[in-house]
């Protein structure tokens, strides 16, 4: 039986693929994969795999007319974001809710500024281990999906709304009081261990044993935490342990999305992390040594990735 709840999902890769694969699972009818030009061709005829298990999704065209999703998940990476906001338009309506689970602390202004800030909720992920190789998504964790409007302390519609659908679909999920901070966290964590791990080329086990990896890491984030205080939003040390609440329970032979990025030769997100930390380090006068490094390290193994 259907739902009769619509759910589109621009980006097929890891996350996206993780999000419409849960959906499918409840109802094939309710979610659809947003994709234009060569990406559309392939999914029509290749599909997803998740887990060794295939997922005949239907594919939409962003030129196509249909009906306006009640949920758009944004999961594509940070330099593919322009295009996936104009592809999108085609799923969005007036009561579109649209969750954007990419990394970083950006991508919710600039898809508000396109379709109102109104249809917009904050989101970030923690402990999924969802890896792709060759032509399937492969995860064991599902980790946790943190999303809400910027202050939840009592519950809007659109969140409570997309509460129903995690709950249908199976998704785990917490809504905090304060998602900014949240973003915060995510955001401190990210700029971390994917760029040390992308460096160092250490799945997760090297952190997991390695207090030098951690070390590295940790001084990493905090440069995030001083930048963090400079926008009014104050990470502490016990932040970085609630990150080792997730990190010491994911899959040892996991791998961050940068080093997946860079194992398999594709542009990596480095600009959204080090250089947006240089950007605003700059900006506020807050020294960013390690993220300087890191970025210069990253942008010379991106020049020999080919």
């Amino acid at each position: 039986m259907s739902s009769g709840v619509r759910v589109s999902v621009i980006g097929a890769g890891a996350m996206g693929s993780f999000y419409a694969s849960r959906f499918y699972d409840v109802d094939k009818k309710c979610v659809s994969l947003v994709a234009g030009g060569k990406r559309n061709e392939s999914l029509k005829k290749m599909g997803l795999t998740v887990n060794n298990k295939h997922y005949p999704i239907p594919i939409i065209s962003p030129k196509e007319k249909v009906l306006p999703a009640d949920l758009v998940i944004v999961a594509v990476k940070h330099h593919h974001l322009e295009e996936a906001i104009r592809d999108m338009k085609c799923v969005i309506g007036k009561d579109t809710a649209i969750l954007s689970v990419m990394n970083g602390i950006e991508s919710e202004e600039q898809i508000g500024a396109a379709y109102g800030t109104e249809k917009i909720l904050y989101s970030t992920v923690a402990g999924i281990d969802a890896l792709r190789k060759k032509d399937q998504v492969v995860y064991t964790r599902q980790g946790k999906t943190f999303f809400g409007e910027a202050s939840n302390h009592s519950l809007s519609e659109r969140v409570k709304k997309v509460r129903a659908l995690f709950d249908m679909a199976g998704i785990t999920y917490e809504i905090p009081d304060d998602m900014i901070r949240n973003l915060w966290w995510k955001f401190m964590v990210n700029v971390g261990i994917n760029q040390v791990s992308a460096v160092l080329r250490a799945p997760f086990s090297v952190f997991q044993q390695s207090s030098h990896a951690r070390d590295l890491m940790e001084l990493t984030m905090r440069e995030v935490m001083d930048i963090a205080r400079t926008k009014g939003v104050n990470l502490y040390e016990e932040d970085i342990k609630n990150w080792y609440d997730f990190m010491y329970k994911l899959s040892p032979r996991g791998r961050t999305s940068m080093l997946q990025d860079v194992e398999a030769k594709r542009k990596t997100e480095v600009e959204m992390f080090a250089g947006k930390i240089i950007e605003l380090g700059k900006k506020h006068a807050v020294p960013t040594p390690v993220n300087n490094v890191l970025f210069t390290a990253i942008k010379a193994i991106e020049e020999y990735i080919d």
